[in-house]
């Protein structure tokens, strides 16, 4: 296996040739990463017709809409993506938090389904995954795994979840909705923190040659379809949010660390627009705060380890979030008594109060450390920090209704909503946050060695060529060759438009 270096040619002919055939029978044309960037670019005889296509079903056309300009209806396009600005009677900062809205995407609900094609496309149409004989594996805590799954139906071939059992019963009924065969949703034991029992699964289903396993936490797809993508998506928002005040700077980017790759997309927004970057981490499991370990219910996070295509040299900032503050705030956000409260005792726009119902929990956590880096950073009314929502609540009733049922079992009410707004929303401090040294980024990445080459078994030689910012750069050079490559596939199936 070759860790670091991508492929952007044909490797083999007859499984391309096999997979234009899989692909031309299916009535599936592949968006190319540029249209997914700026989707004003795709064909009109495409775009007409997805007014007509639902948003959740498994429909090739849904591919022209995993990007970040579906409005909110996820039916039509817009020019800016959606996204809330938070205001300072919520997070007690005079920065401008901006959040861009990972619900609009198609089919889950999230924005990993834009990582997930990312990694499995470019083997496509490089000849190295035969949709037929192939089963595409994708490891993850739960919004990868059903973003990978979606995009294996559109493009008919198996697509097998990789899991941990603890995560929230929503994922599992998404997945058996989606997945036509049970034993294709493999549980691995423990919950959000458990990424190495994942690992350990992949090792032995990679045993079985036709199992490709896709992992999103060494994919530099993801990292380069949230560099491609995702930046430019959260520089628009950024500068729809700057027309009001031209003195409008980008302070910083927050991202929860996850697989990393949505950290990608600060690679951009650090070298166009100067933002730092700012790591998140479960406070439960500090891996990069202290070298901890621990488990954590901020679903959406894996830890433990360093992500291989996190650019941990790149990051600027780390921040610990608790999940007793995610999972109250979520409670809180989407209770009744809990919007009442917001909307009338914090005097909120009752509108915006209702569309806090987009934030699950991993975006909490990421609007959490946007509000602790504004006050470490002392940032005022002319910055902007820009992060993602990465899912919504949607995802979440089954552990809200346990986190209530344990600390409220006699109703959650307006007292107990105000001592949450307080504690972990007025109360937020800047503890738990290291502005990274050179030093501070060596030692977080060199933890990802014990991951990575003794574990992993990946060349010392590749793991350490990461440490270089030009080795990040060339990564880059792969997008518009994929692009050409996409091209040049779709005039290979001989289809017009998407089916």
């Amino acid at each position: 296996m070759n860790w670091t270096e991508l492929a952007t040619e044909i490797l083999d002919r007859r499984i391309y040739d096999r997979a234009v055939k899989h692909l031309r029978e299916a009535k599936v044309v592949l968006p190319t990463f540029a249209q997914l960037a700026a989707p004003a670019g795709i064909p009109e005889s495409i775009a007409s017709q997805l007014e007509e296509v639902d948003a959740d079903a498994p429909r090739a056309s849904n591919l022209f809409r995993v990007h970040w300009y579906n409005d909110d209806r996820r039916v039509g396009r817009q020019d800016v993506p959606s996204y809330l600005e938070l205001p300072e009677a919520l997070t007690g900062v005079k920065a401008r938090i901006l959040v861009a809205l990972g619900r609009n995407f198609p089919m889950i609900g999230a924005h990993k389904v834009l990582a997930a094609y990312g990694c499995l496309v470019p083997r496509i149409v490089t000849g190295q995954f035969d949709p037929e004989a192939h089963k595409a594996v994708w490891p993850s805590t739960g919004n990868y795994c059903r973003g990978g799954v979606a995009i294996s139906r559109i493009l008919a071939c198996r697509g097998v979840a990789v899991l941990p059992a603890g995560m929230s019963q929503e994922r599992f009924d998404w997945l058996a909705h989606w997945i036509a065969r049970p034993e294709d949703i493999v549980r691995t034991p423990g919950t959000e923190s458990n990424v190495k029992e994942i690992y350990d699964k992949c090792a032995e289903l990679a045993r079985d040659k036709a199992n490709v396993i896709l992992n999103q936490f060494s994919e530099f797809g993801n990292y380069l379809t949230h560099y491609v993508c995702t930046g430019p998506a959260l520089r628009a928002v950024f500068e729809d949010a700057r027309r009001g005040d031209a003195r409008l700077r980008l302070s910083a980017f927050v991202a929860a660390s996850g697989s990393a790759g949505t950290l990608g997309a600060g690679d951009l927004l650090k070298t166009e627009l100067g933002a730092k970057i700012v790591a998140v981490e479960a406070l439960e499991c500090p891996t990069m705060l202290y070298n901890g370990y621990g488990e954590h219910n901020i679903q959406g996070i894996g830890d433990k380890h360093i992500p291989f295509i996190h650019n941990a040299m790149n990051t600027d900032l780390v921040v610990g979030i608790s999940d007793r503050s995610t999972d109250a705030l979520d409670l809180l956000f989407n209770s009744e008594i809990g919007q009442r409260y917001i909307a009338k005792r914090r005097e909120i726009d009752p509108a915006l109060a209702a569309r806090l119902d987009s934030l699950g929990l991993s975006s909490i956590a990421n609007v959490l450390a946007a509000i602790k880096t504004a006050k470490h950073l002392d940032l005022g009314p002319h910055d902007a920090i820009v992060t993602v929502a990465t899912d919504s609540a949607a995802m979440y009733g089954s552990e809200r209704r346990k986190f209530a049922a344990t600390h409220y079992p006699a109703g959650f009410d307006e007292v107990n909503a105000g001592e949450v707004f307080s504690r972990h929303l007025e109360g937020i401090t800047n503890d738990h946050l290291i502005e990274l040294t050179q030093t501070d980024r060596a030692r977080i990445f060199n933890l990802g060695y014990y991951t990575w080459v003794e574990q992993q078994g990946v060349p010392l030689a590749d793991f350490d060529r990461r440490r270089d910012q030009g080795f990040w750069r060339g990564l880059q050079d792969a997008i518009p060759k994929w692009d050409r490559l996409i091209e040049e596939f779709n005039a290979a199936t001989g289809l017009n438009r998407p089916g």
